[in-house]
């Protein structure tokens, strides 16, 4: 594009043919529940489960609803690009378009960005229980003491001590790691004490760079480490799918998550849409500085939603 055409309509439509071409990280969907927002801020209520089926004896006998409540907050985020009027006089090459597509880029991401920081703090941030939203002292109702964060010491697996190294997991100790998790997951019980995720089939695992090597093997590879078959990677039980998240700044753990459900483990929370703004040609900001301003703003956050949903696996 020559700088004839470089105008601010040009520009702003850049943005936002990048901004739907990128839909930013393939886990964010699955992972999160999106829900509009009017208000400041939104209060959250987790109603307990429905009760069981029993025997009619006596009449009907109702139960009410179990109730437990978050609010999430909305707030204002923005990223502003400045564009000297020189550089847009000059630009021969559409360095500037790369820019403002950049910004797209980055605009997108920002959901990944907030619900890491989430993760991240999943140990110690309380979820909607008022308990750690990764916790081993979860409890509702009749559901005894239940927990979503598991270490799994490689020297119990049985796995010969010639094929463990000292820093990294090998194979055999991460498909292991992912079953226990898969387990801990449909293990759960509702308030009811009845199993809240036994008909779960898929799943999406969360690993850092650091572990995607061998956690891919795990998953695909059909024959392990001294011809043991893998039947982790022919499983007709449950998919079992993966992203990496180079934002997770761990070495030895990762997460994995229920995805078929009706509800998610984290909900995003969108006030206002991002929105592109311009203080461009014939400005105060031209005449004074020489430049122009493209920013983009919006009202959003995130927060915790169903633990349930969510197991954190540390390999010890």
């Amino acid at each position: 594009m020559t700088t004839q055409t470089l105008s601010n309509r040009a520009i702003i439509g850049t943005f936002y043919r990048h901004l739907e071409q990128d839909a930013g990280q393939s886990w964010i969907n699955a992972l999160s529940m999106l829900f509009t927002s009017d208000q400041g801020s939104e209060t959250y209520a987790w109603l307990g489960q429905t009760p069981v089926m029993r025997e009619w004896i006596g009449g009907r006998q109702a139960k009410g609803f179990s109730e437990n409540k978050m609010v999430i907050h909305n707030r204002r985020f923005e990223a502003t690009v400045a564009v000297m009027t020189h550089e847009l006089r000059r630009d021969k090459t559409g360095q500037i378009l790369i820019r403002i597509r950049e910004l797209a880029e980055r605009t997108n991401a920002h959901w990944a960005s907030l619900l890491s920081q989430l993760m991240k703090q999943g140990e110690f941030d309380t979820c909607y229980d008022g308990q750690a939203f990764f916790s081993s002292d979860h409890q509702e109702g009749k559901s005894g003491k239940q927990s979503n964060v598991i270490s799994v010491d490689k020297n119990t697996l049985g796995i010969p001590k010639a094929e463990l190294s000292s820093t990294e997991p090998n194979v055999k100790v991460m498909k292991a790691a992912i079953l226990k998790g898969v387990r801990q997951i449909l293990d759960v019980k509702d308030d009811q004490g009845e199993p809240l995720n036994e008909n779960a089939k898929s799943f999406l695992a969360l690993v850092p760079t650091n572990l995607m090597d061998v956690f891919n093997a795990a998953i695909s590879s059909p024959v392990l480490s001294g011809a043991e078959t893998n039947d982790l990677a022919t499983s007709r039980n449950f998919s079992l799918n993966y992203a990496v998240n180079p934002r997770l700044p761990w070495d030895n753990q990762f997460m994995l998550f229920r995805t078929d459900g009706s509800v998610s483990p984290f909900i995003r929370q969108e006030e206002t849409p991002v929105k592109l703004n311009v203080i461009g040609s014939g400005s105060e900001e031209e005449f004074k500085e020489g430049r122009h301003l493209y920013g983009v703003d919006c009202y959003r956050n995130v927060g915790y939603g169903y633990w349930q949903k969510a197991c954190l696996v540390k390999l010890t």
